[in-house]
């Protein structure tokens, strides 16, 4: 993630660039942001209070927050856990709201291939290429989920070879490793 932190009414200090970047960077755990993302931080001053407004852009949507307190660097804390409570509520939201509508897609695709006869062309309707990041089963079963997918191809850390994770019929995930 890349960070644009601007200061207005007080100059940045490498001190407080530091102490931004390394408490945002939890969101990387996330994987909710890119390398290419772009965190906007604005710090104002005030006579007693400093302001630290937040916006991120990721795949569940804007994140954004902003906290008023008398120290910067509990200001900062303070903005990290109002992200990272938005960040538990849509995962949690995601789970909640996608867990029937998997389940009716599924049940509807299913019945569609039931019905198809033999004679029927099935050409290739759409390619898609994609980079299989590295990551272990727990953050592509989370990906997965935040993507409203049935399926998600990533690069396991352990074995170093492309895997698939994808929703069962019956309730949990399965896995599909490569030789």
């Amino acid at each position: 993630m890349k960070f644009e932190i601007y200061g207005k009414n007080l100059v940045i200090t490498e001190a407080m660039k530091s102490k931004i970047e390394n408490k945002l960077s939890f969101l990387d755990k996330y994987l909710l942001v890119d390398e290419d993302t772009i965190a906007r931080v604005v710090v104002k001053t005030y006579r007693n209070n400093d302001k630290v407004e937040v916006t991120i852009p990721s795949n569940i949507g804007v994140l954004r927050a902003e906290v008023v307190h008398n120290d910067f660097y509990s200001a900062i804390d303070l903005v990290v856990d109002k992200l990272e409570e938005q960040v538990r509520k849509q995962k949690n939201k995601l789970k909640r709201n996608h867990k029937e509508k998997l389940a009716l897609a599924f049940l509807e695709e299913l019945n569609n291939d039931v019905g198809l006869e033999d004679d029927v062309d099935e050409d290739v309707v759409r390619t898609k290429t994609i980079k299989a990041v590295m990551m272990d089963v727990d953050e592509a079963i989370m990906r997965m989920e935040m993507l409203n997918h049935s399926f998600f191809v990533y690069t396991d850390s352990e074995t170093k070879k492309i895997a698939v994770v994808y929703k069962r019929n019956n309730g949990g995930y399965g896995l599909i490793e490569t030789e």
